[in-house]
Parts: structure tokens; C-alpha cells; sequence
């Protein structure tokens, strides 16, 4: 290759540290353009150019001017292949430090980044995994040697490595709702771990295996030093969507409330029906909780929501104040605004639902093919 310079792979995992570090970098998507404009690599010091693959393939000459000589330059494809060709035609133009990212965009969609969001009372934790490239956030609950994990992805041996250098066990995992933009882990990762998965029996009318009912009154405890984790009954996303308060300090809202949107509740073909109930929860019960509680949703819509070292959170009392979901006074307003001008629905939403149902058993690389793009379960984008 020119220069001496050999191409190099930059993982999903180095990419997402960079992200959350805020460091500079030089993306060049080579996917073509419909598929950059539904979903791309975003930070808040990321450039991006999309020249599609074909375009390149006689080669690179048209796009090595808007192409840097000071930053580091990352070639994206969706895959792999095509970003690994075009990164090695611009090394041979003689730009020297260029990497592509290594699995694609796949490899991106698929990567979780553990963030600590404190500490609770009794001594145990409670952490974020962070899915940046597709706006997905998950929980562990640790206390005395236990855990339980909330919302989980379908990735699930991120989880087990990480109870496993925490050294607990894993004994509950808990959905706060039928998921309808990624395939759930919980079922799956109770199943290794000898736990107990718990699913809204509201939403679970349709499911074809066992489960432990979330319901309001129960409560699930991990540790023997009993950090509590309180189902507060909460639809509108769907008919069953249960919160969740654990430790009497944060409020896992599900696809319910997030930091700058409100969940649409239009998943399951029910959105005249459901809005009274997303009213409802968002405007009578949540406000009857604490605003002393942190908010962690299950998702995010862009990296603007990211905060420090990539946490998602938000007092509850500060969303009442600045969340423009919460501040629509005429209830017609707000029956037009979470059912009409929605962001598409996301990408084979019925399939992921009848998957998480037990209905239909896609094959490892079927789940990765429905799952790319954004999650888009809220009324608007951040």
C-alpha cells in the first residue's frame, strides 16, 4: 500500500469510547444515501460525508478533497467489505491515518457501553448499558452479590460477562413492556441464569411461554439487603408498559417518558385507544411520584441526550419543566401530537413484536436484519 501505511479496524467498542469522550472524528459513509438518512453514526464532534460505495468504485479521486489531512478518517459501510476497499484506495491516494470500522454498521447497532449511574442506599449499584448505536438503554440492579437487569437487549452475554466481573448472580430480568423496536434478551437470559423473567400480563396475552406477572403490588427483591424494585402500573406505550422504582430513587420509565419526548403509542395499532392512558400516566400518576426521582428511560432518540460519560437520566421534576411532552395543556393538543405527523414506524416493528411474543423464532442473523435503524419509539426525535 502507499506510503507503507497499512489499513487499520476500528471496533465498534473504540468507536463508542470516542463518541462519549467527545473526541474529534472524520466519518465517510459509504452505504448509499437512503440508508445514511435513516440512521448514521452522530456526536458531537463527529463530521460525516456520505459518498456511496458505488460511486468509489472506479475509484476515490471525486471525494479525497473533502477529505482531511489533520483528523483521523473512518470509512463506514454496512458490513465491512466495501468501507475495507475504500479505505485502502485512499491510503493508496495518500491520506495516512484511515480506519474502517470493523463488523459495519451491524457491529455498531449491536455494541453496549456499561455506565455507572450510582449508588444505591444499602450499598448495591445500578448501571446504564448504553446500545448508542441504536438508542436502546438497559439496567443492572446490584445489591449483595445479586442482580437484576432491566429491559435487556438481545446481546445477552454482554450482561452475564458483567455480573460475572461483578461477581453476582443473576436472578431476575425484567421487561417493562412488550418490546416493539429490538428483540428482548430477558426471556433468553433468565433461561441461562436460572432467573425469573417478568412481563406485564397486559401485554403478554399473546406470549406462548411462561412468565412471572409484573403487576403493581409486587415487589421483586435483589440482595438480601432488599433493594426493592417497585412496578408502578403505567400504559399508554402499550396497554401493560409497568414503571418501575427501585430503591426509592429512580424511576425506570420504559418507553414511557425520556428525557426530551414521550412514548408514542401507536406500536401495536392502538393509538386512538391508548392515548387517554398516555395522558393519564404522564399527567395524574407520574406526578403524584417523587420529582426528587432520576428518570432512566429505555431509550434515547439522539447523542444530544447523551450526558456525562454517556449517561442518560433526568430529575423528574426538571422534565415537568422542560420536556415538551409534559407542557401540552389542551388535551387535544396532546391527542394530535401522539397521533398525528409520528416519525415512521421502526423498521419490521410487527416481526420484532411477534418474536418477543415467542410467535416466530428468527434466526440469529434474521434479528440483526430486522433490528437496524433507529428505535423511534417516541412522539417526536430529541
Amino acid at each position: 500500500m502507499g506510503n507503507g501505511v497499512q489499513l487499520q479496524g476500528m471496533s465498534a467498542a473504540q468507536l463508542a469510547k470516542k463518541v462519549l469522550n467527545n473526541e474529534p472524528l472524520f466519518i465517510l459513509d459509504v452505504r448509499n444515501e437512503n440508508d445514511f438518512k435513516d440512521w448514521k453514526i452522530e456526536g458531537p464532534h463527529v463530521q460525516i460525508v456520505n459518498t456511496p460505495y458505488f460511486d468509489l468504485i472506479d475509484g476515490v479521486e471525486t471525494v479525497v478533497d473533502q477529505l482531511p489531512d489533520d483528523k483521523e478518517i473512518l470509512v463506514v459501510c454496512a458490513k465491512e467489505g466495501s468501507s475495507k476497499f475504500v479505505g485502502e484506495q485512499l491510503i493508496e491516494q495518500g491520506k495516512e491515518r484511515v480506519s474502517y470500522l470493523a463488523g459495519g454498521m451491524k457491529s455498531w447497532s449491536e455494541h453496549l457501553e456499561p455506565v455507572k449511574v450510582g449508588d444505591l442506599q444499602d450499598g448495591g449499584e445500578i448501571y446504564q448499558f448504553v446500545r448508542i448505536g441504536k438508542g436502546c438503554l438497559s439496567y443492572m440492579v446490584i445489591s449483595n452479590g445479586e442482580a437484576a437487569v432491566i429491559d435487556g437487549v438481545r446481546m445477552t452475554a454482554v450482561f452475564e460477562n458483567f455480573a460475572k466481573e461483578k461477581q453476582v448472580s443473576i436472578k431476575h430480568t425484567i421487561d417493562t413492556h412488550l418490546h416493539a423496536d429490538h428483540i428482548s434478551g430477558g426471556r433468553k437470559l433468565a433461561e441461562k441464569t436460572g432467573g425469573t423473567y417478568w412481563l406485564p400480563p397486559k401485554d403478554a396475552e399473546e406470549v406462548v411461554f411462561d412468565f412471572a406477572k409484573l403487576e403493581e403490588g409486587t415487589r421483586i427483591v435483589v440482595g438480601d439487603t432488599e433493594i426493592q424494585i417497585q412496578p408502578i402500573y403505567s400504559p399508554g406505550h402499550t396497554i401493560g408498559s409497568t414503571s418501575l422504582i427501585v430503591d426509592k430513587q429512580f424511576l425506570l420509565s420504559g418507553d414511557i417518558l425520556f428525557v426530551k419526548s414521550i412514548g408514542r403509542p401507536d406500536l401495536a395499532g392502538k393509538a386512538e385507544d391508548w392515548v387517554t392512558d398516555l395522558r393519564t400516566t404522564l399527567y395524574e400518576r407520574y406526578k403524584q411520584l417523587s420529582h426528587d426521582l432520576i428518570v432512566l428511560p429505555a431509550h434515547f432518540g439522539k447523542y444530544t441526550e447523551l450526558g456525562e460519560g454517556g449517561q442518560v437520566s433526568a430529575r423528574l421534576g426538571d422534565l415537568y419543566k422542560e420536556n415538551p411532552g409534559l407542557n401540552i395543556r389542551e388535551e387535544t393538543a396532546f391527542r394530535r401530537t401522539v397521533t398525528e405527523n409520528l416519525p415512521p414506524q421502526p423498521n419490521a416493528y410487527q416481526e420484532i413484536r411477534q418474536t418477543n411474543m415467542g410467535r416466530i423464532t428468527p434466526s440469529d442473523e434474521e434479528q440483526r436484519e430486522m433490528e437496524i435503524g433507529p428505535n423511534r419509539c417516541a412522539v417526536h426525535d430529541a
